[in-house]
């Protein structure tokens, strides 16, 4: 089945760019680096949840869906684009938050992303910390409905079948951007959540047959949790794609060692990764995804995973409003 038989909503601003990190690769003395620009999608500051969102909102729309909800951590970059999503839309949203993260920064709760949902008119449902948030929104979805709401159910980060398409569209997209350019990929190196982007690319590699390497840093802490809901949503979209084909398992892979103590917590290598692609390349990333697979890259281009003579891609997933509910620690010298 083509992606083109599935209905999309344009939202994004598309192709995003394809650009060399020249200075990087030569302070680095590794591979060629390019960088895969997905914080330009363009809603509401952009970020890779626009790829996701413009098969969801089609399909929301296509089932008669007044209502989107979904859930998130307080800085959810997911949510922040929902709320656009549906803004453009015409769709009410709904947004089930909880804290994420244990961190005493007073612009946490306030700044970044929490700031651009009530921004967007979401109507923000603000939990306490250890909250299960899937049950929380699954019993706000009955309520809706009993108000006679048509309620479109987004998951966590986009990460289903569906919003997976958006990235098999993005493994298309690379490959003929790089095509034109004379590049051949040798590895495609992305932040990896809640699982919904690496399942996309993998499934869009292998339906290919593209050799490019996807390798996603782990960014939860939990890699082993990670590697599962991936190979899960990966499956599920190879199926819904319309095939019986398997996913090949090589082709999964987790890398872990860069998401510290927990789940958006900092740590010294992402916050001197974030402060390198600045300085080398005026390249803006966020703490909590970009900043730490940045590091995950430096650390392996220092531990000589690539060849000097291969091309590597950076996936540029977005999420610079977080960064300013992180202030006091980038003003730390």
């Amino acid at each position: 089945m083509e992606l083109s038989e599935f209905p999309r909503q344009s939202i994004a601003h598309l192709p995003t760019p394809l650009e060399p990190m020249a200075r990087l690769a030569v302070h680095l003395g590794g591979p060629r680096i390019l960088v895969k620009r997905d914080d330009c999608t363009g809603l509401a500051l952009g970020g890779n949840k626009t790829r996701k969102l413009e098969f969801l909102i089609a399909e929301a729309l296509a089932q008669g869906a007044d209502t989107l909800l979904t859930t998130g951590g307080v800085q959810s970059n997911h949510v922040r684009q929902t709320a656009a999503a549906a803004a453009r839309a015409g769709l009410s949203c709904h947004l089930v938050l909880a804290p994420a993260v244990t961190w005493n920064d007073p612009a946490y709760d306030v700044s970044g992303n929490v700031l651009l949902d009530h921004l967007l008119g979401a109507q923000v449902h603000l939990l306490p910390p250890g909250t299960d948030r899937d049950k929380a929104m699954g019993r706000l979805a009955r309520v809706l409905n009993s108000q006679g709401k048509a309620v479109y159910v987004i998951p966590s980060g986009g990460s289903n079948a569906v919003g997976a398409l958006g990235y098999v569209a993005c493994a298309m997209e690379l490959a003929d951007q790089a095509a034109e350019l004379g590049e051949k990929v040798d590895y495609l190196v992305h932040a990896s959540g809640s699982g919904g982007t690496q399942a996309g690319l993998v499934a869009g590699m292998q339906l290919s047959g593209s050799s490019t390497q996807v390798l996603g840093i782990d960014i939860t802490a939990n890699a082993a949790d990670l590697k599962k809901k991936v190979r899960s949503i990966t499956q599920a979209t190879l199926h819904h794609l319309g095939g019986d084909e398997a996913l090949d398992r090589n082709a999964l892979q987790i890398i872990e060692g860069y998401a510290g103590e927990a789940y958006g917590l900092p740590t010294e290598q992402m916050r001197a990764a974030v402060r390198l692609a600045a300085r080398m390349d005026g390249l803006i990333l966020d703490p909590v995804y970009t900043g730490k697979a940045m590091a995950g890259l430096i650390d392996l281009i220092s531990q000589g995973r690539f060849d000097k003579d291969q091309t590597v891609v950076f996936l540029h997933t977005g999420g610079m409003p977080g960064l300013f509910a992180y202030t006091e620690y980038f003003q730390q010298d």
